[in-house]
């Protein structure tokens, strides 16, 4: 600690009792080296000296600098300097009695923030992939392009449509020019910090323009279809009506001829009698 006095101090505590159900995890981000303290207290209705005490990382038992006892509450107290990848990792503080309660301090660098859903473009179009570190300063950026399990760098100097750059330090956009079917899939952000590295991928879909166009004669024959069906609908139902109206006026002409054949009957016996009465 010492040799390393000119760094800055984090602090962080977790409290633990004999009743916890589920260890208790702590997130800390950490960007640049730094002193560590960590602290853990926990709280028993027990007797206090019968509790044994460790840290450990990972798998591996650490020595524990500082123990104390206030009342029914057991301090313990691990300090260290993390200065590079290797020492981060998660810190356990681990009280065993009856049964075993542990806390831990999981130290990981900054998270990336990029675009959670994909990216739709056409082809031709040009698209801006943009990350971002929240209050972070990477060291360094770097792109890669993966249609696969396999990641390649972006080679901005062998390939003119690629163009990298940001506004600032904590930022990095990659801006693909005149875009091809070829160029959907998976790309990724790359972030070095001086305690290790992190990375976050934007998802790139690329579309031909007849895409859209298919969906629209798709539709466009959908309506055909319809109206198409329409219409035979409606000319079976006209023929219908035509075949009714011809059948009713037949029958309106043979009932027409058949009063007409009555009444000649009728008139017939009439004429004979007028003929007889002029006798």
């Amino acid at each position: 600690m010492a040799k390393y006095s000119n760094l800055s101090l984090e602090s962080h505590n977790i409290s633990l009792t004999e009743h916890s159900n589920m260890p208790v995890e702590k997130n800390i981000t950490l960007e640049r080296p730094s002193n560590i303290k960590l602290i853990c207290q926990f709280t028993t209705s027990g007797d206090l000296n019968s509790v044994n005490v460790t840290w450990r990382k990972d798998d591996e038992i650490l020595e524990t600098n500082y123990l104390n006892a206030t009342g029914s509450i057991l301090y313990t107290q691990y300090m260290f300097t993390i200065v590079n990848s290797k020492q981060m990792g998660s810190y356990s503080c681990v009280f065993g009695e009856k049964k075993e309660q542990r806390g831990t301090f999981n130290f990981k660098v900054p998270e990336l923030h990029g675009k959670n859903k994909p990216l739709i473009n056409y082809v031709g179009d040009s698209v801006v992939l943009k990350c971002k570190c929240q209050d972070c300063f990477p060291l360094n950026w770097t792109w890669y392009s993966s249609n696969g399990s396999v990641q390649v760098p972006v080679d901005v100097q062998m390939n003119d449509k690629y163009v990298i750059n940001g506004k600032n330090a904590n930022e990095t956009r990659l801006k693909i020019m005149q875009l091809s079917e070829e160029d959907r899939g998976s790309y990724w952000c790359h972030a070095i910090f001086q305690l290790g590295e992190s990375e976050e991928h934007i998802e790139l879909v690329v579309l031909s323009y007849l895409v859209p166009l298919k969906a629209f004669l798709a539709i466009a024959a959908e309506v055909v279809l319809l109206v198409a069906i329409i219409l035979l609908c409606e000319m079976y139902t006209q023929k219908k009506k035509e075949h009714s109206d011809d059948g009713k006026e037949f029958e309106q002409i043979e009932q027409l001829k058949l009063d007409d054949s009555n009444g000649i009957e009728n008139n017939a016996p009439r004429h004979r009698k007028n003929e007889a009465v002029g006798q």
